[in-house]
């Protein structure tokens, strides 16, 4: 898959490479002193070297862009993930008292910004299905590297190194490529981690440029009549007024994160959705102080945690967390084969609590994402099938996974990785599903929800009579929870059959 997403971006890597020298030439030009008007002169000599975008002829205009927006919505995915695991570290008794308030803004932060990146990766999915184009809900599991993608996938806990990864992800190129302390600070942690640190600017450049073009995609292949069908604010952006987001400020109020769902019904809906997307956070090059970019929180907490000593924030959690599935090999791995290095980290859990957890994690996390992909097969109007509404219901259900993977998590990251051996505790495993496709007809979609309910209530089961005391209300709770949408499912089922 890496080699046919490489055959297929050479616009992208011409962009990519003409915007680094655009920023080389610029700063070298700053450095000698230059005037404004040479200044002008010279950035317009380097943007006449931008290379013209030329679609491969395995594609027509429509089917390139669809290409390049799946994987943007990997990279949103995937660095969603990586966020949720960096603030599901945060915390522990290792942090001293009076520095826990801190280190729970940051944790809301990165969460915040997490949830932002939910709303990209939804608002990703309203342009597709305006084109017509196949969803995609899907992301490679770790470790990997497609081009564009910052850097390779990993779930590891939040320090010093892993932020700058998430700064220089988010940043500017005009930042990052400057002679600020803290930047040259960051692009010489990020080398000693990822010899070919990706950009995802250029990726959003090609993008905005093909999709604004009416030779690249015409007018009537903007479909208006999707809008029923996509994710929309008021559905999706319960709880995230717009306005200030959080902002790294020590003794701040807690700013809700402004969450992006844009519905679509035209070629220029398209392009701002996507040009917002890019100026919340991976290509913002125009910050408004009063609405930070995901850069500029990410490295307002990277300054903080530089100062701090003879303590981490985080818990000593697993690197890229896995439970060995092989019975005559317990120490191979899922994704075995699926890296160049041998020397990537991934920890096994072997501590059987936490591996229960761990699978009540994965499930609840296929879950999830079945419910949002049935999300947008349900249109908002009438559409109730007896007292319910399914596009209701399903919505609501996402949200209720959401919350669990948060309680879930921080149940695993205070468990033992392995049985009475070493300090480092588990971590949510993010296994990739072995498939998000959802079956034909409504019946069939709804009875594969029941399906992972009657495995989920199966393993709480098991788990109510080998969890500590301490969890199992929480056990409890979700099996209740459960129970009650299963009823509503198999009502559902009766009308759908």
């Amino acid at each position: 898959m890496q080699r046919n997403y490489q055959r297929f971006l050479g616009p992208v890597f011409q962009q990519a490479h003409a915007e680094r020298r655009r920023a080389e030439r610029i700063r070298q030009f700053a450095i000698s002193g230059g005037k404004e008007g040479h200044q002008t002169f010279l950035a317009d000599a380097v943007l006449d070297e931008e290379p013209p975008v030329t679609i491969p002829p395995e594609f027509n205009g429509k089917d390139y862009v669809t290409f390049l927006l799946h994987i943007d919505a990997e990279i949103e995915h995937g660095l969603m993930l990586q966020y949720l695991y960096a603030a599901y570290s945060l915390g522990g008794s290792q942090v001293p008292a009076d520095q826990r308030q801190l280190v729970s803004g940051w944790q809301e932060i990165i969460l915040g910004i997490a949830k932002e990146e939910m709303g990209h990766f939804v608002s990703v999915q309203n342009v597709l299905k305006l084109l017509g184009g196949p969803l995609h809900f899907e992301r490679q599991d770790y470790p990997w590297d497609t081009p564009f993608y910052p850097f390779p996938f990993k779930l590891e806990p939040l320090t010093l190194d892993s932020l700058a990864k998430y700064v220089y992800a988010e940043a500017p190129l005009s930042y990052i490529n400057s002679d600020d302390p803290i930047a040259t600070e960051i692009r010489n942690r990020v080398a000693k981690q990822v010899p070919k640190p990706n950009t995802v600017g250029a990726l959003f450049h090609v993008l905005l440029g093909l999709i604004k073009d009416p030779t690249v995609i015409s007018d009537e292949v903007f479909q208006a009549e999707t809008y029923p069908y996509q994710a929309k604010f008021d559905e999706w952006g319960r709880g995230y007024d717009g306005g200030p987001r959080d902002i790294v400020r020590p003794g701040d109020p807690a700013y809700k994160p402004d969450v992006l769902v844009m519905p679509l019904a035209s070629r220029d809906d398209a392009w701002n959705a996507l040009n917002a997307i890019a100026e919340q956070g991976e290509d913002n090059t125009v910050e408004d102080p009063n609405f930070p970019s995901h850069f500029t929180r990410f490295l307002g907490i990277y300054k903080q945690m530089r100062t701090i000593s003879g303590w981490s924030p985080s818990r000593n959690v697993a690197t890229n967390p896995y439970i060995p599935e092989d019975v005559e090999d317990p120490s191979s791995s899922p994704s075995e084969g699926q890296t160049n290095d041998p020397n990537d980290e991934m920890d096994q859990i072997t501590n059987p609590e936490a591996q229960n957890w761990g699978h009540l994690f994965n499930l609840r996390y296929r879950m999830l994402l079945n419910f949002l992909t049935h999300s947008f097969v349900l249109d908002d109007g009438f559409n109730a099938a007896g007292a319910v509404a399914p596009r209701g219901l399903i919505i609501n259900s996402t949200f209720g996974e959401m919350y669990n993977l948060r309680s879930i998590a921080a149940v695993m990251v205070q468990l033992p990785l392995q049985t009475g051996v070493g300090a480092k505790t588990a971590g949510p495993p993010f296994l990739t599903p072995y498939t998000l496709s959802l079956p034909n007809g409504e019946h069939n979609r709804w009875r594969t929800h029941a399906d992972l309910l009657e495995a989920s209530a199966k393993l709480i089961q098991s788990m109510l009579g080998t969890t500590a005391d301490k969890n199992k209300r929480y056990l409890n709770a979700l099996l209740e929870a459960d129970q009650q949408l299963m009823q509503t499912i198999r009502e559902l089922l009766q009308v759908n059959a």
